[in-house]
């Protein structure tokens, strides 16, 4: 409780005081953050960043400079990135889900100042140490993390309860190999687990609006709590109808059921997804990511554009059984398009209300 009201008593000062980004040490402290972690290199979205290491007093609340005298260093960089000049990834310190900018704060000034979405940045990560639950949590969840590399927000509120889906990872791994006559790396198994066993249950148990029944807890501890009990305990449960009738006694079973799911249950979850990506890329290899691109089944149409961008791509995509719009579409553009040699930065958007003449 002590360090949770000094923590809270940390955010209120931020918030009342004046309008620069937030000092990193203040927060560092504040979370007794002191262990680090290399995380290598991945694109964070621009609205994560919030400060800056050493320089959080040169920067207002918005990134942008606070002498408002023009800054040729900024305006070159913003030049460079008009052109799609390949700039160095940016360096950045994570603390919780918070990012600080340890090297390229004009980078990250500029970026933001043209609506980018993301940027490239090589991120070591700062776990907070205490031992109140919030961060004997957040330990645990950067190490499953660590363990499975997946990108995924799966968040549990009891301690020891990752142990149970890394548990049950080994398990869709022994499976995995035997099935396929082939090794299986446990990083593999972690995303076939995530895709075609996690996602779906968590996606019925949203669906039967199971979460409303425990007030406190999230998807995945219910997730824990009913794949714990049914595929390792053995105990059968009455969760809600759909729950009931849709979950086989075997993990594998479910999880072929799933793999392998005709729309005909949930019919209204089987459609097509219509979504424009923008790019910026680097000219020397335009033409290659287009034909790379071009290899891409979901992909529909692909037009060079003069202006902030280089290429406009259309995708359709077919969303998973019980999956999200957002977490498909996610999904593709990050393991197929943003990981092309030569993208700079992506810009998603997805349709609302349309009307097309034939």
């Amino acid at each position: 409780m002590t360090s949770w009201l000094r923590k809270l008593t940390f955010w209120k000062r931020k918030v009342s005081g004046d309008s620069g980004t937030v000092s990193f040490e203040d927060l560092q402290r504040a979370d007794e953050a002191f262990e680090c972690r290399d995380r290598g290199l991945r694109t964070v979205p621009l609205s994560r960043i919030v400060g800056s290491v050493g320089r959080y007093q040169d920067f207002d609340d918005k990134f942008r400079l606070k002498n408002q005298a023009p800054s040729e260093r900024l305006e070159a960089i913003k030049n460079a990135m008009r052109r799609g000049k390949v700039l160095p990834p940016v360096r950045l310190w994570q603390i919780r889900d918070a990012y600080y900018v340890e090297d390229g704060n004009h980078r990250v000034a500029a970026a933001k100042a043209l609506g980018h979405d993301e940027i490239l940045a090589h991120i070591v990560e700062f776990v907070p140490s205490g031992d109140d639950l919030e961060d004997v949590l957040y330990r645990q969840r950067a190490d499953f993390l660590d363990a499975t590399r997946l990108h995924a927000d799966i968040t549990l509120s009891e301690p020891g309860q990752y142990e149970h889906l890394l548990e049950q990872i080994r398990r869709h791994q022994a499976f995995l190999k035997q099935s396929r006559s082939a090794p299986v790396s446990f990083q593999e198994a972690a995303a076939d687990w995530y895709q075609y066993i996690y996602r779906p249950l968590c996606a019925i148990i949203k669906k039967e609006r199971l979460v409303d029944q425990f007030p406190g807890r999230t998807v995945a501890d219910l997730y824990a709590y009913i794949s714990v009990r049914l595929w390792e305990k053995g105990e059968r449960r009455h969760y809600g109808i759909g729950i009931n009738e849709i979950l086989p006694d075997d993990m594998e079973a479910f999880r072929e059921k799933m793999a392998e799911g005709d729309g005909i249950r949930y019919p209204e979850m089987q459609r097509t997804i219509t979504a424009f990506v923008l790019m910026s890329v680097q000219a020397k290899k335009e033409h290659k990511i287009v034909e790379r691109l071009y290899e891409l089944e979901p992909v529909r149409e692909i037009h060079s554009v003069h202006g902030d961008v280089d290429l406009l791509v259309k995708i359709q995509l077919t969303r998973d059984l019980l999956s999200s719009d957002a977490e498909v579409i996610s999904d593709f553009v990050h393991e197929n398009i943003r990981q092309l040699p030569g993208v700079h930065f992506t810009k998603t958007l997805i349709p609302g209300m349309s009307r097309i003449k034939d």
